[in-house]
């Protein structure tokens, strides 16, 4: 049984715990097992495969979070503009969603998963091509970009999406009805971060919407959003 151990620096534990929630049901289905292990520098976690399906699983996870965890950060520390601090957060999801797709596929095109492999030293010496295409992605952004200008950019993002998602219990669901949870990846998990990390072109509402959500999905998703 094949064993592999990741790792981070301690600031960014969440990174860990977030991948081994991630795969830990299908390595367990499998006949794997793992665990995560913290010291004072770093938090690691020890996984065993019982198949090449939960290899498969790890790259794809690892994967997410270099692209949205890893990028929300880069983003928030280099975007420079006078937004109120949810707007930015708000802003950033959008960014991260607009390209996550291609993203994700230059992370795995330059990902293998030795025994001992750590997140930041693959983010740090092996994506420098990712970061610089990022950086000009903020070049474009003008410093007078605005409120009424981050409403344009969410309403045609959703126009070119044609994917479902469900909001029920201050929780989101993928079209499978699959629990999404992006948004820890950015230090807090919140509704209006998932929806916009989903990418959605439409979003179900599954019983009662609390007021600020339904607020915030009448102005970003007008009659995208479907109340029941």
């Amino acid at each position: 049984m094949d064993e592999i151990t990741v790792s981070d620096g301690s600031t960014r534990s969440v990174f860990v715990t977030y991948l081994y929630n991630a795969v830990m049901g299908d390595l367990l289905r499998s006949g794997g097992g793992g665990e995560l292990l913290f010291s004072e520098d770093r938090t690691a976690m020890r996984v065993r495969f019982g198949g090449e399906e939960g290899l498969g699983k790890l790259r794809e996870k690892i994967a997410e979070v270099i692209g949205v965890g890893y990028k929300y950060a880069f983003l928030q520390s280099n975007l420079r503009l006078c937004l109120p601090k949810r707007e930015k957060k708000l802003l950033c999801a959008a960014l991260i969603a607009a390209d996550y797709e291609g993203d994700a596929a230059f992370i795995r095109s330059r990902l293998s998963v030795p025994n001992d492999f750590c997140l930041d030293g693959f983010y740090n010496f092996r994506l420098s091509p990712l970061r610089e295409k990022w950086s000009h992605i903020l070049g474009y952004i003008p410093s007078t970009f605005s409120g009424a200008d981050l409403l344009h950019f969410c309403e045609f993002l959703a126009g070119e999406s044609k994917r479902k998602i469900f909001l029920k219990d201050n929780t989101v669901y993928s079209e499978r009805y699959l629990p999404l949870r992006r948004s820890r990846l950015t230090g807090e998990e919140d509704v209006e971060t998932e929806i916009l990390l989903s990418d959605a072109g439409y979003i179900y509402c599954l019983g009662k919407v609390e007021e600020s959500v339904g607020k915030f999905l009448q102005k970003y998703y007008a009659e995208r959003a479907i109340f029941s």
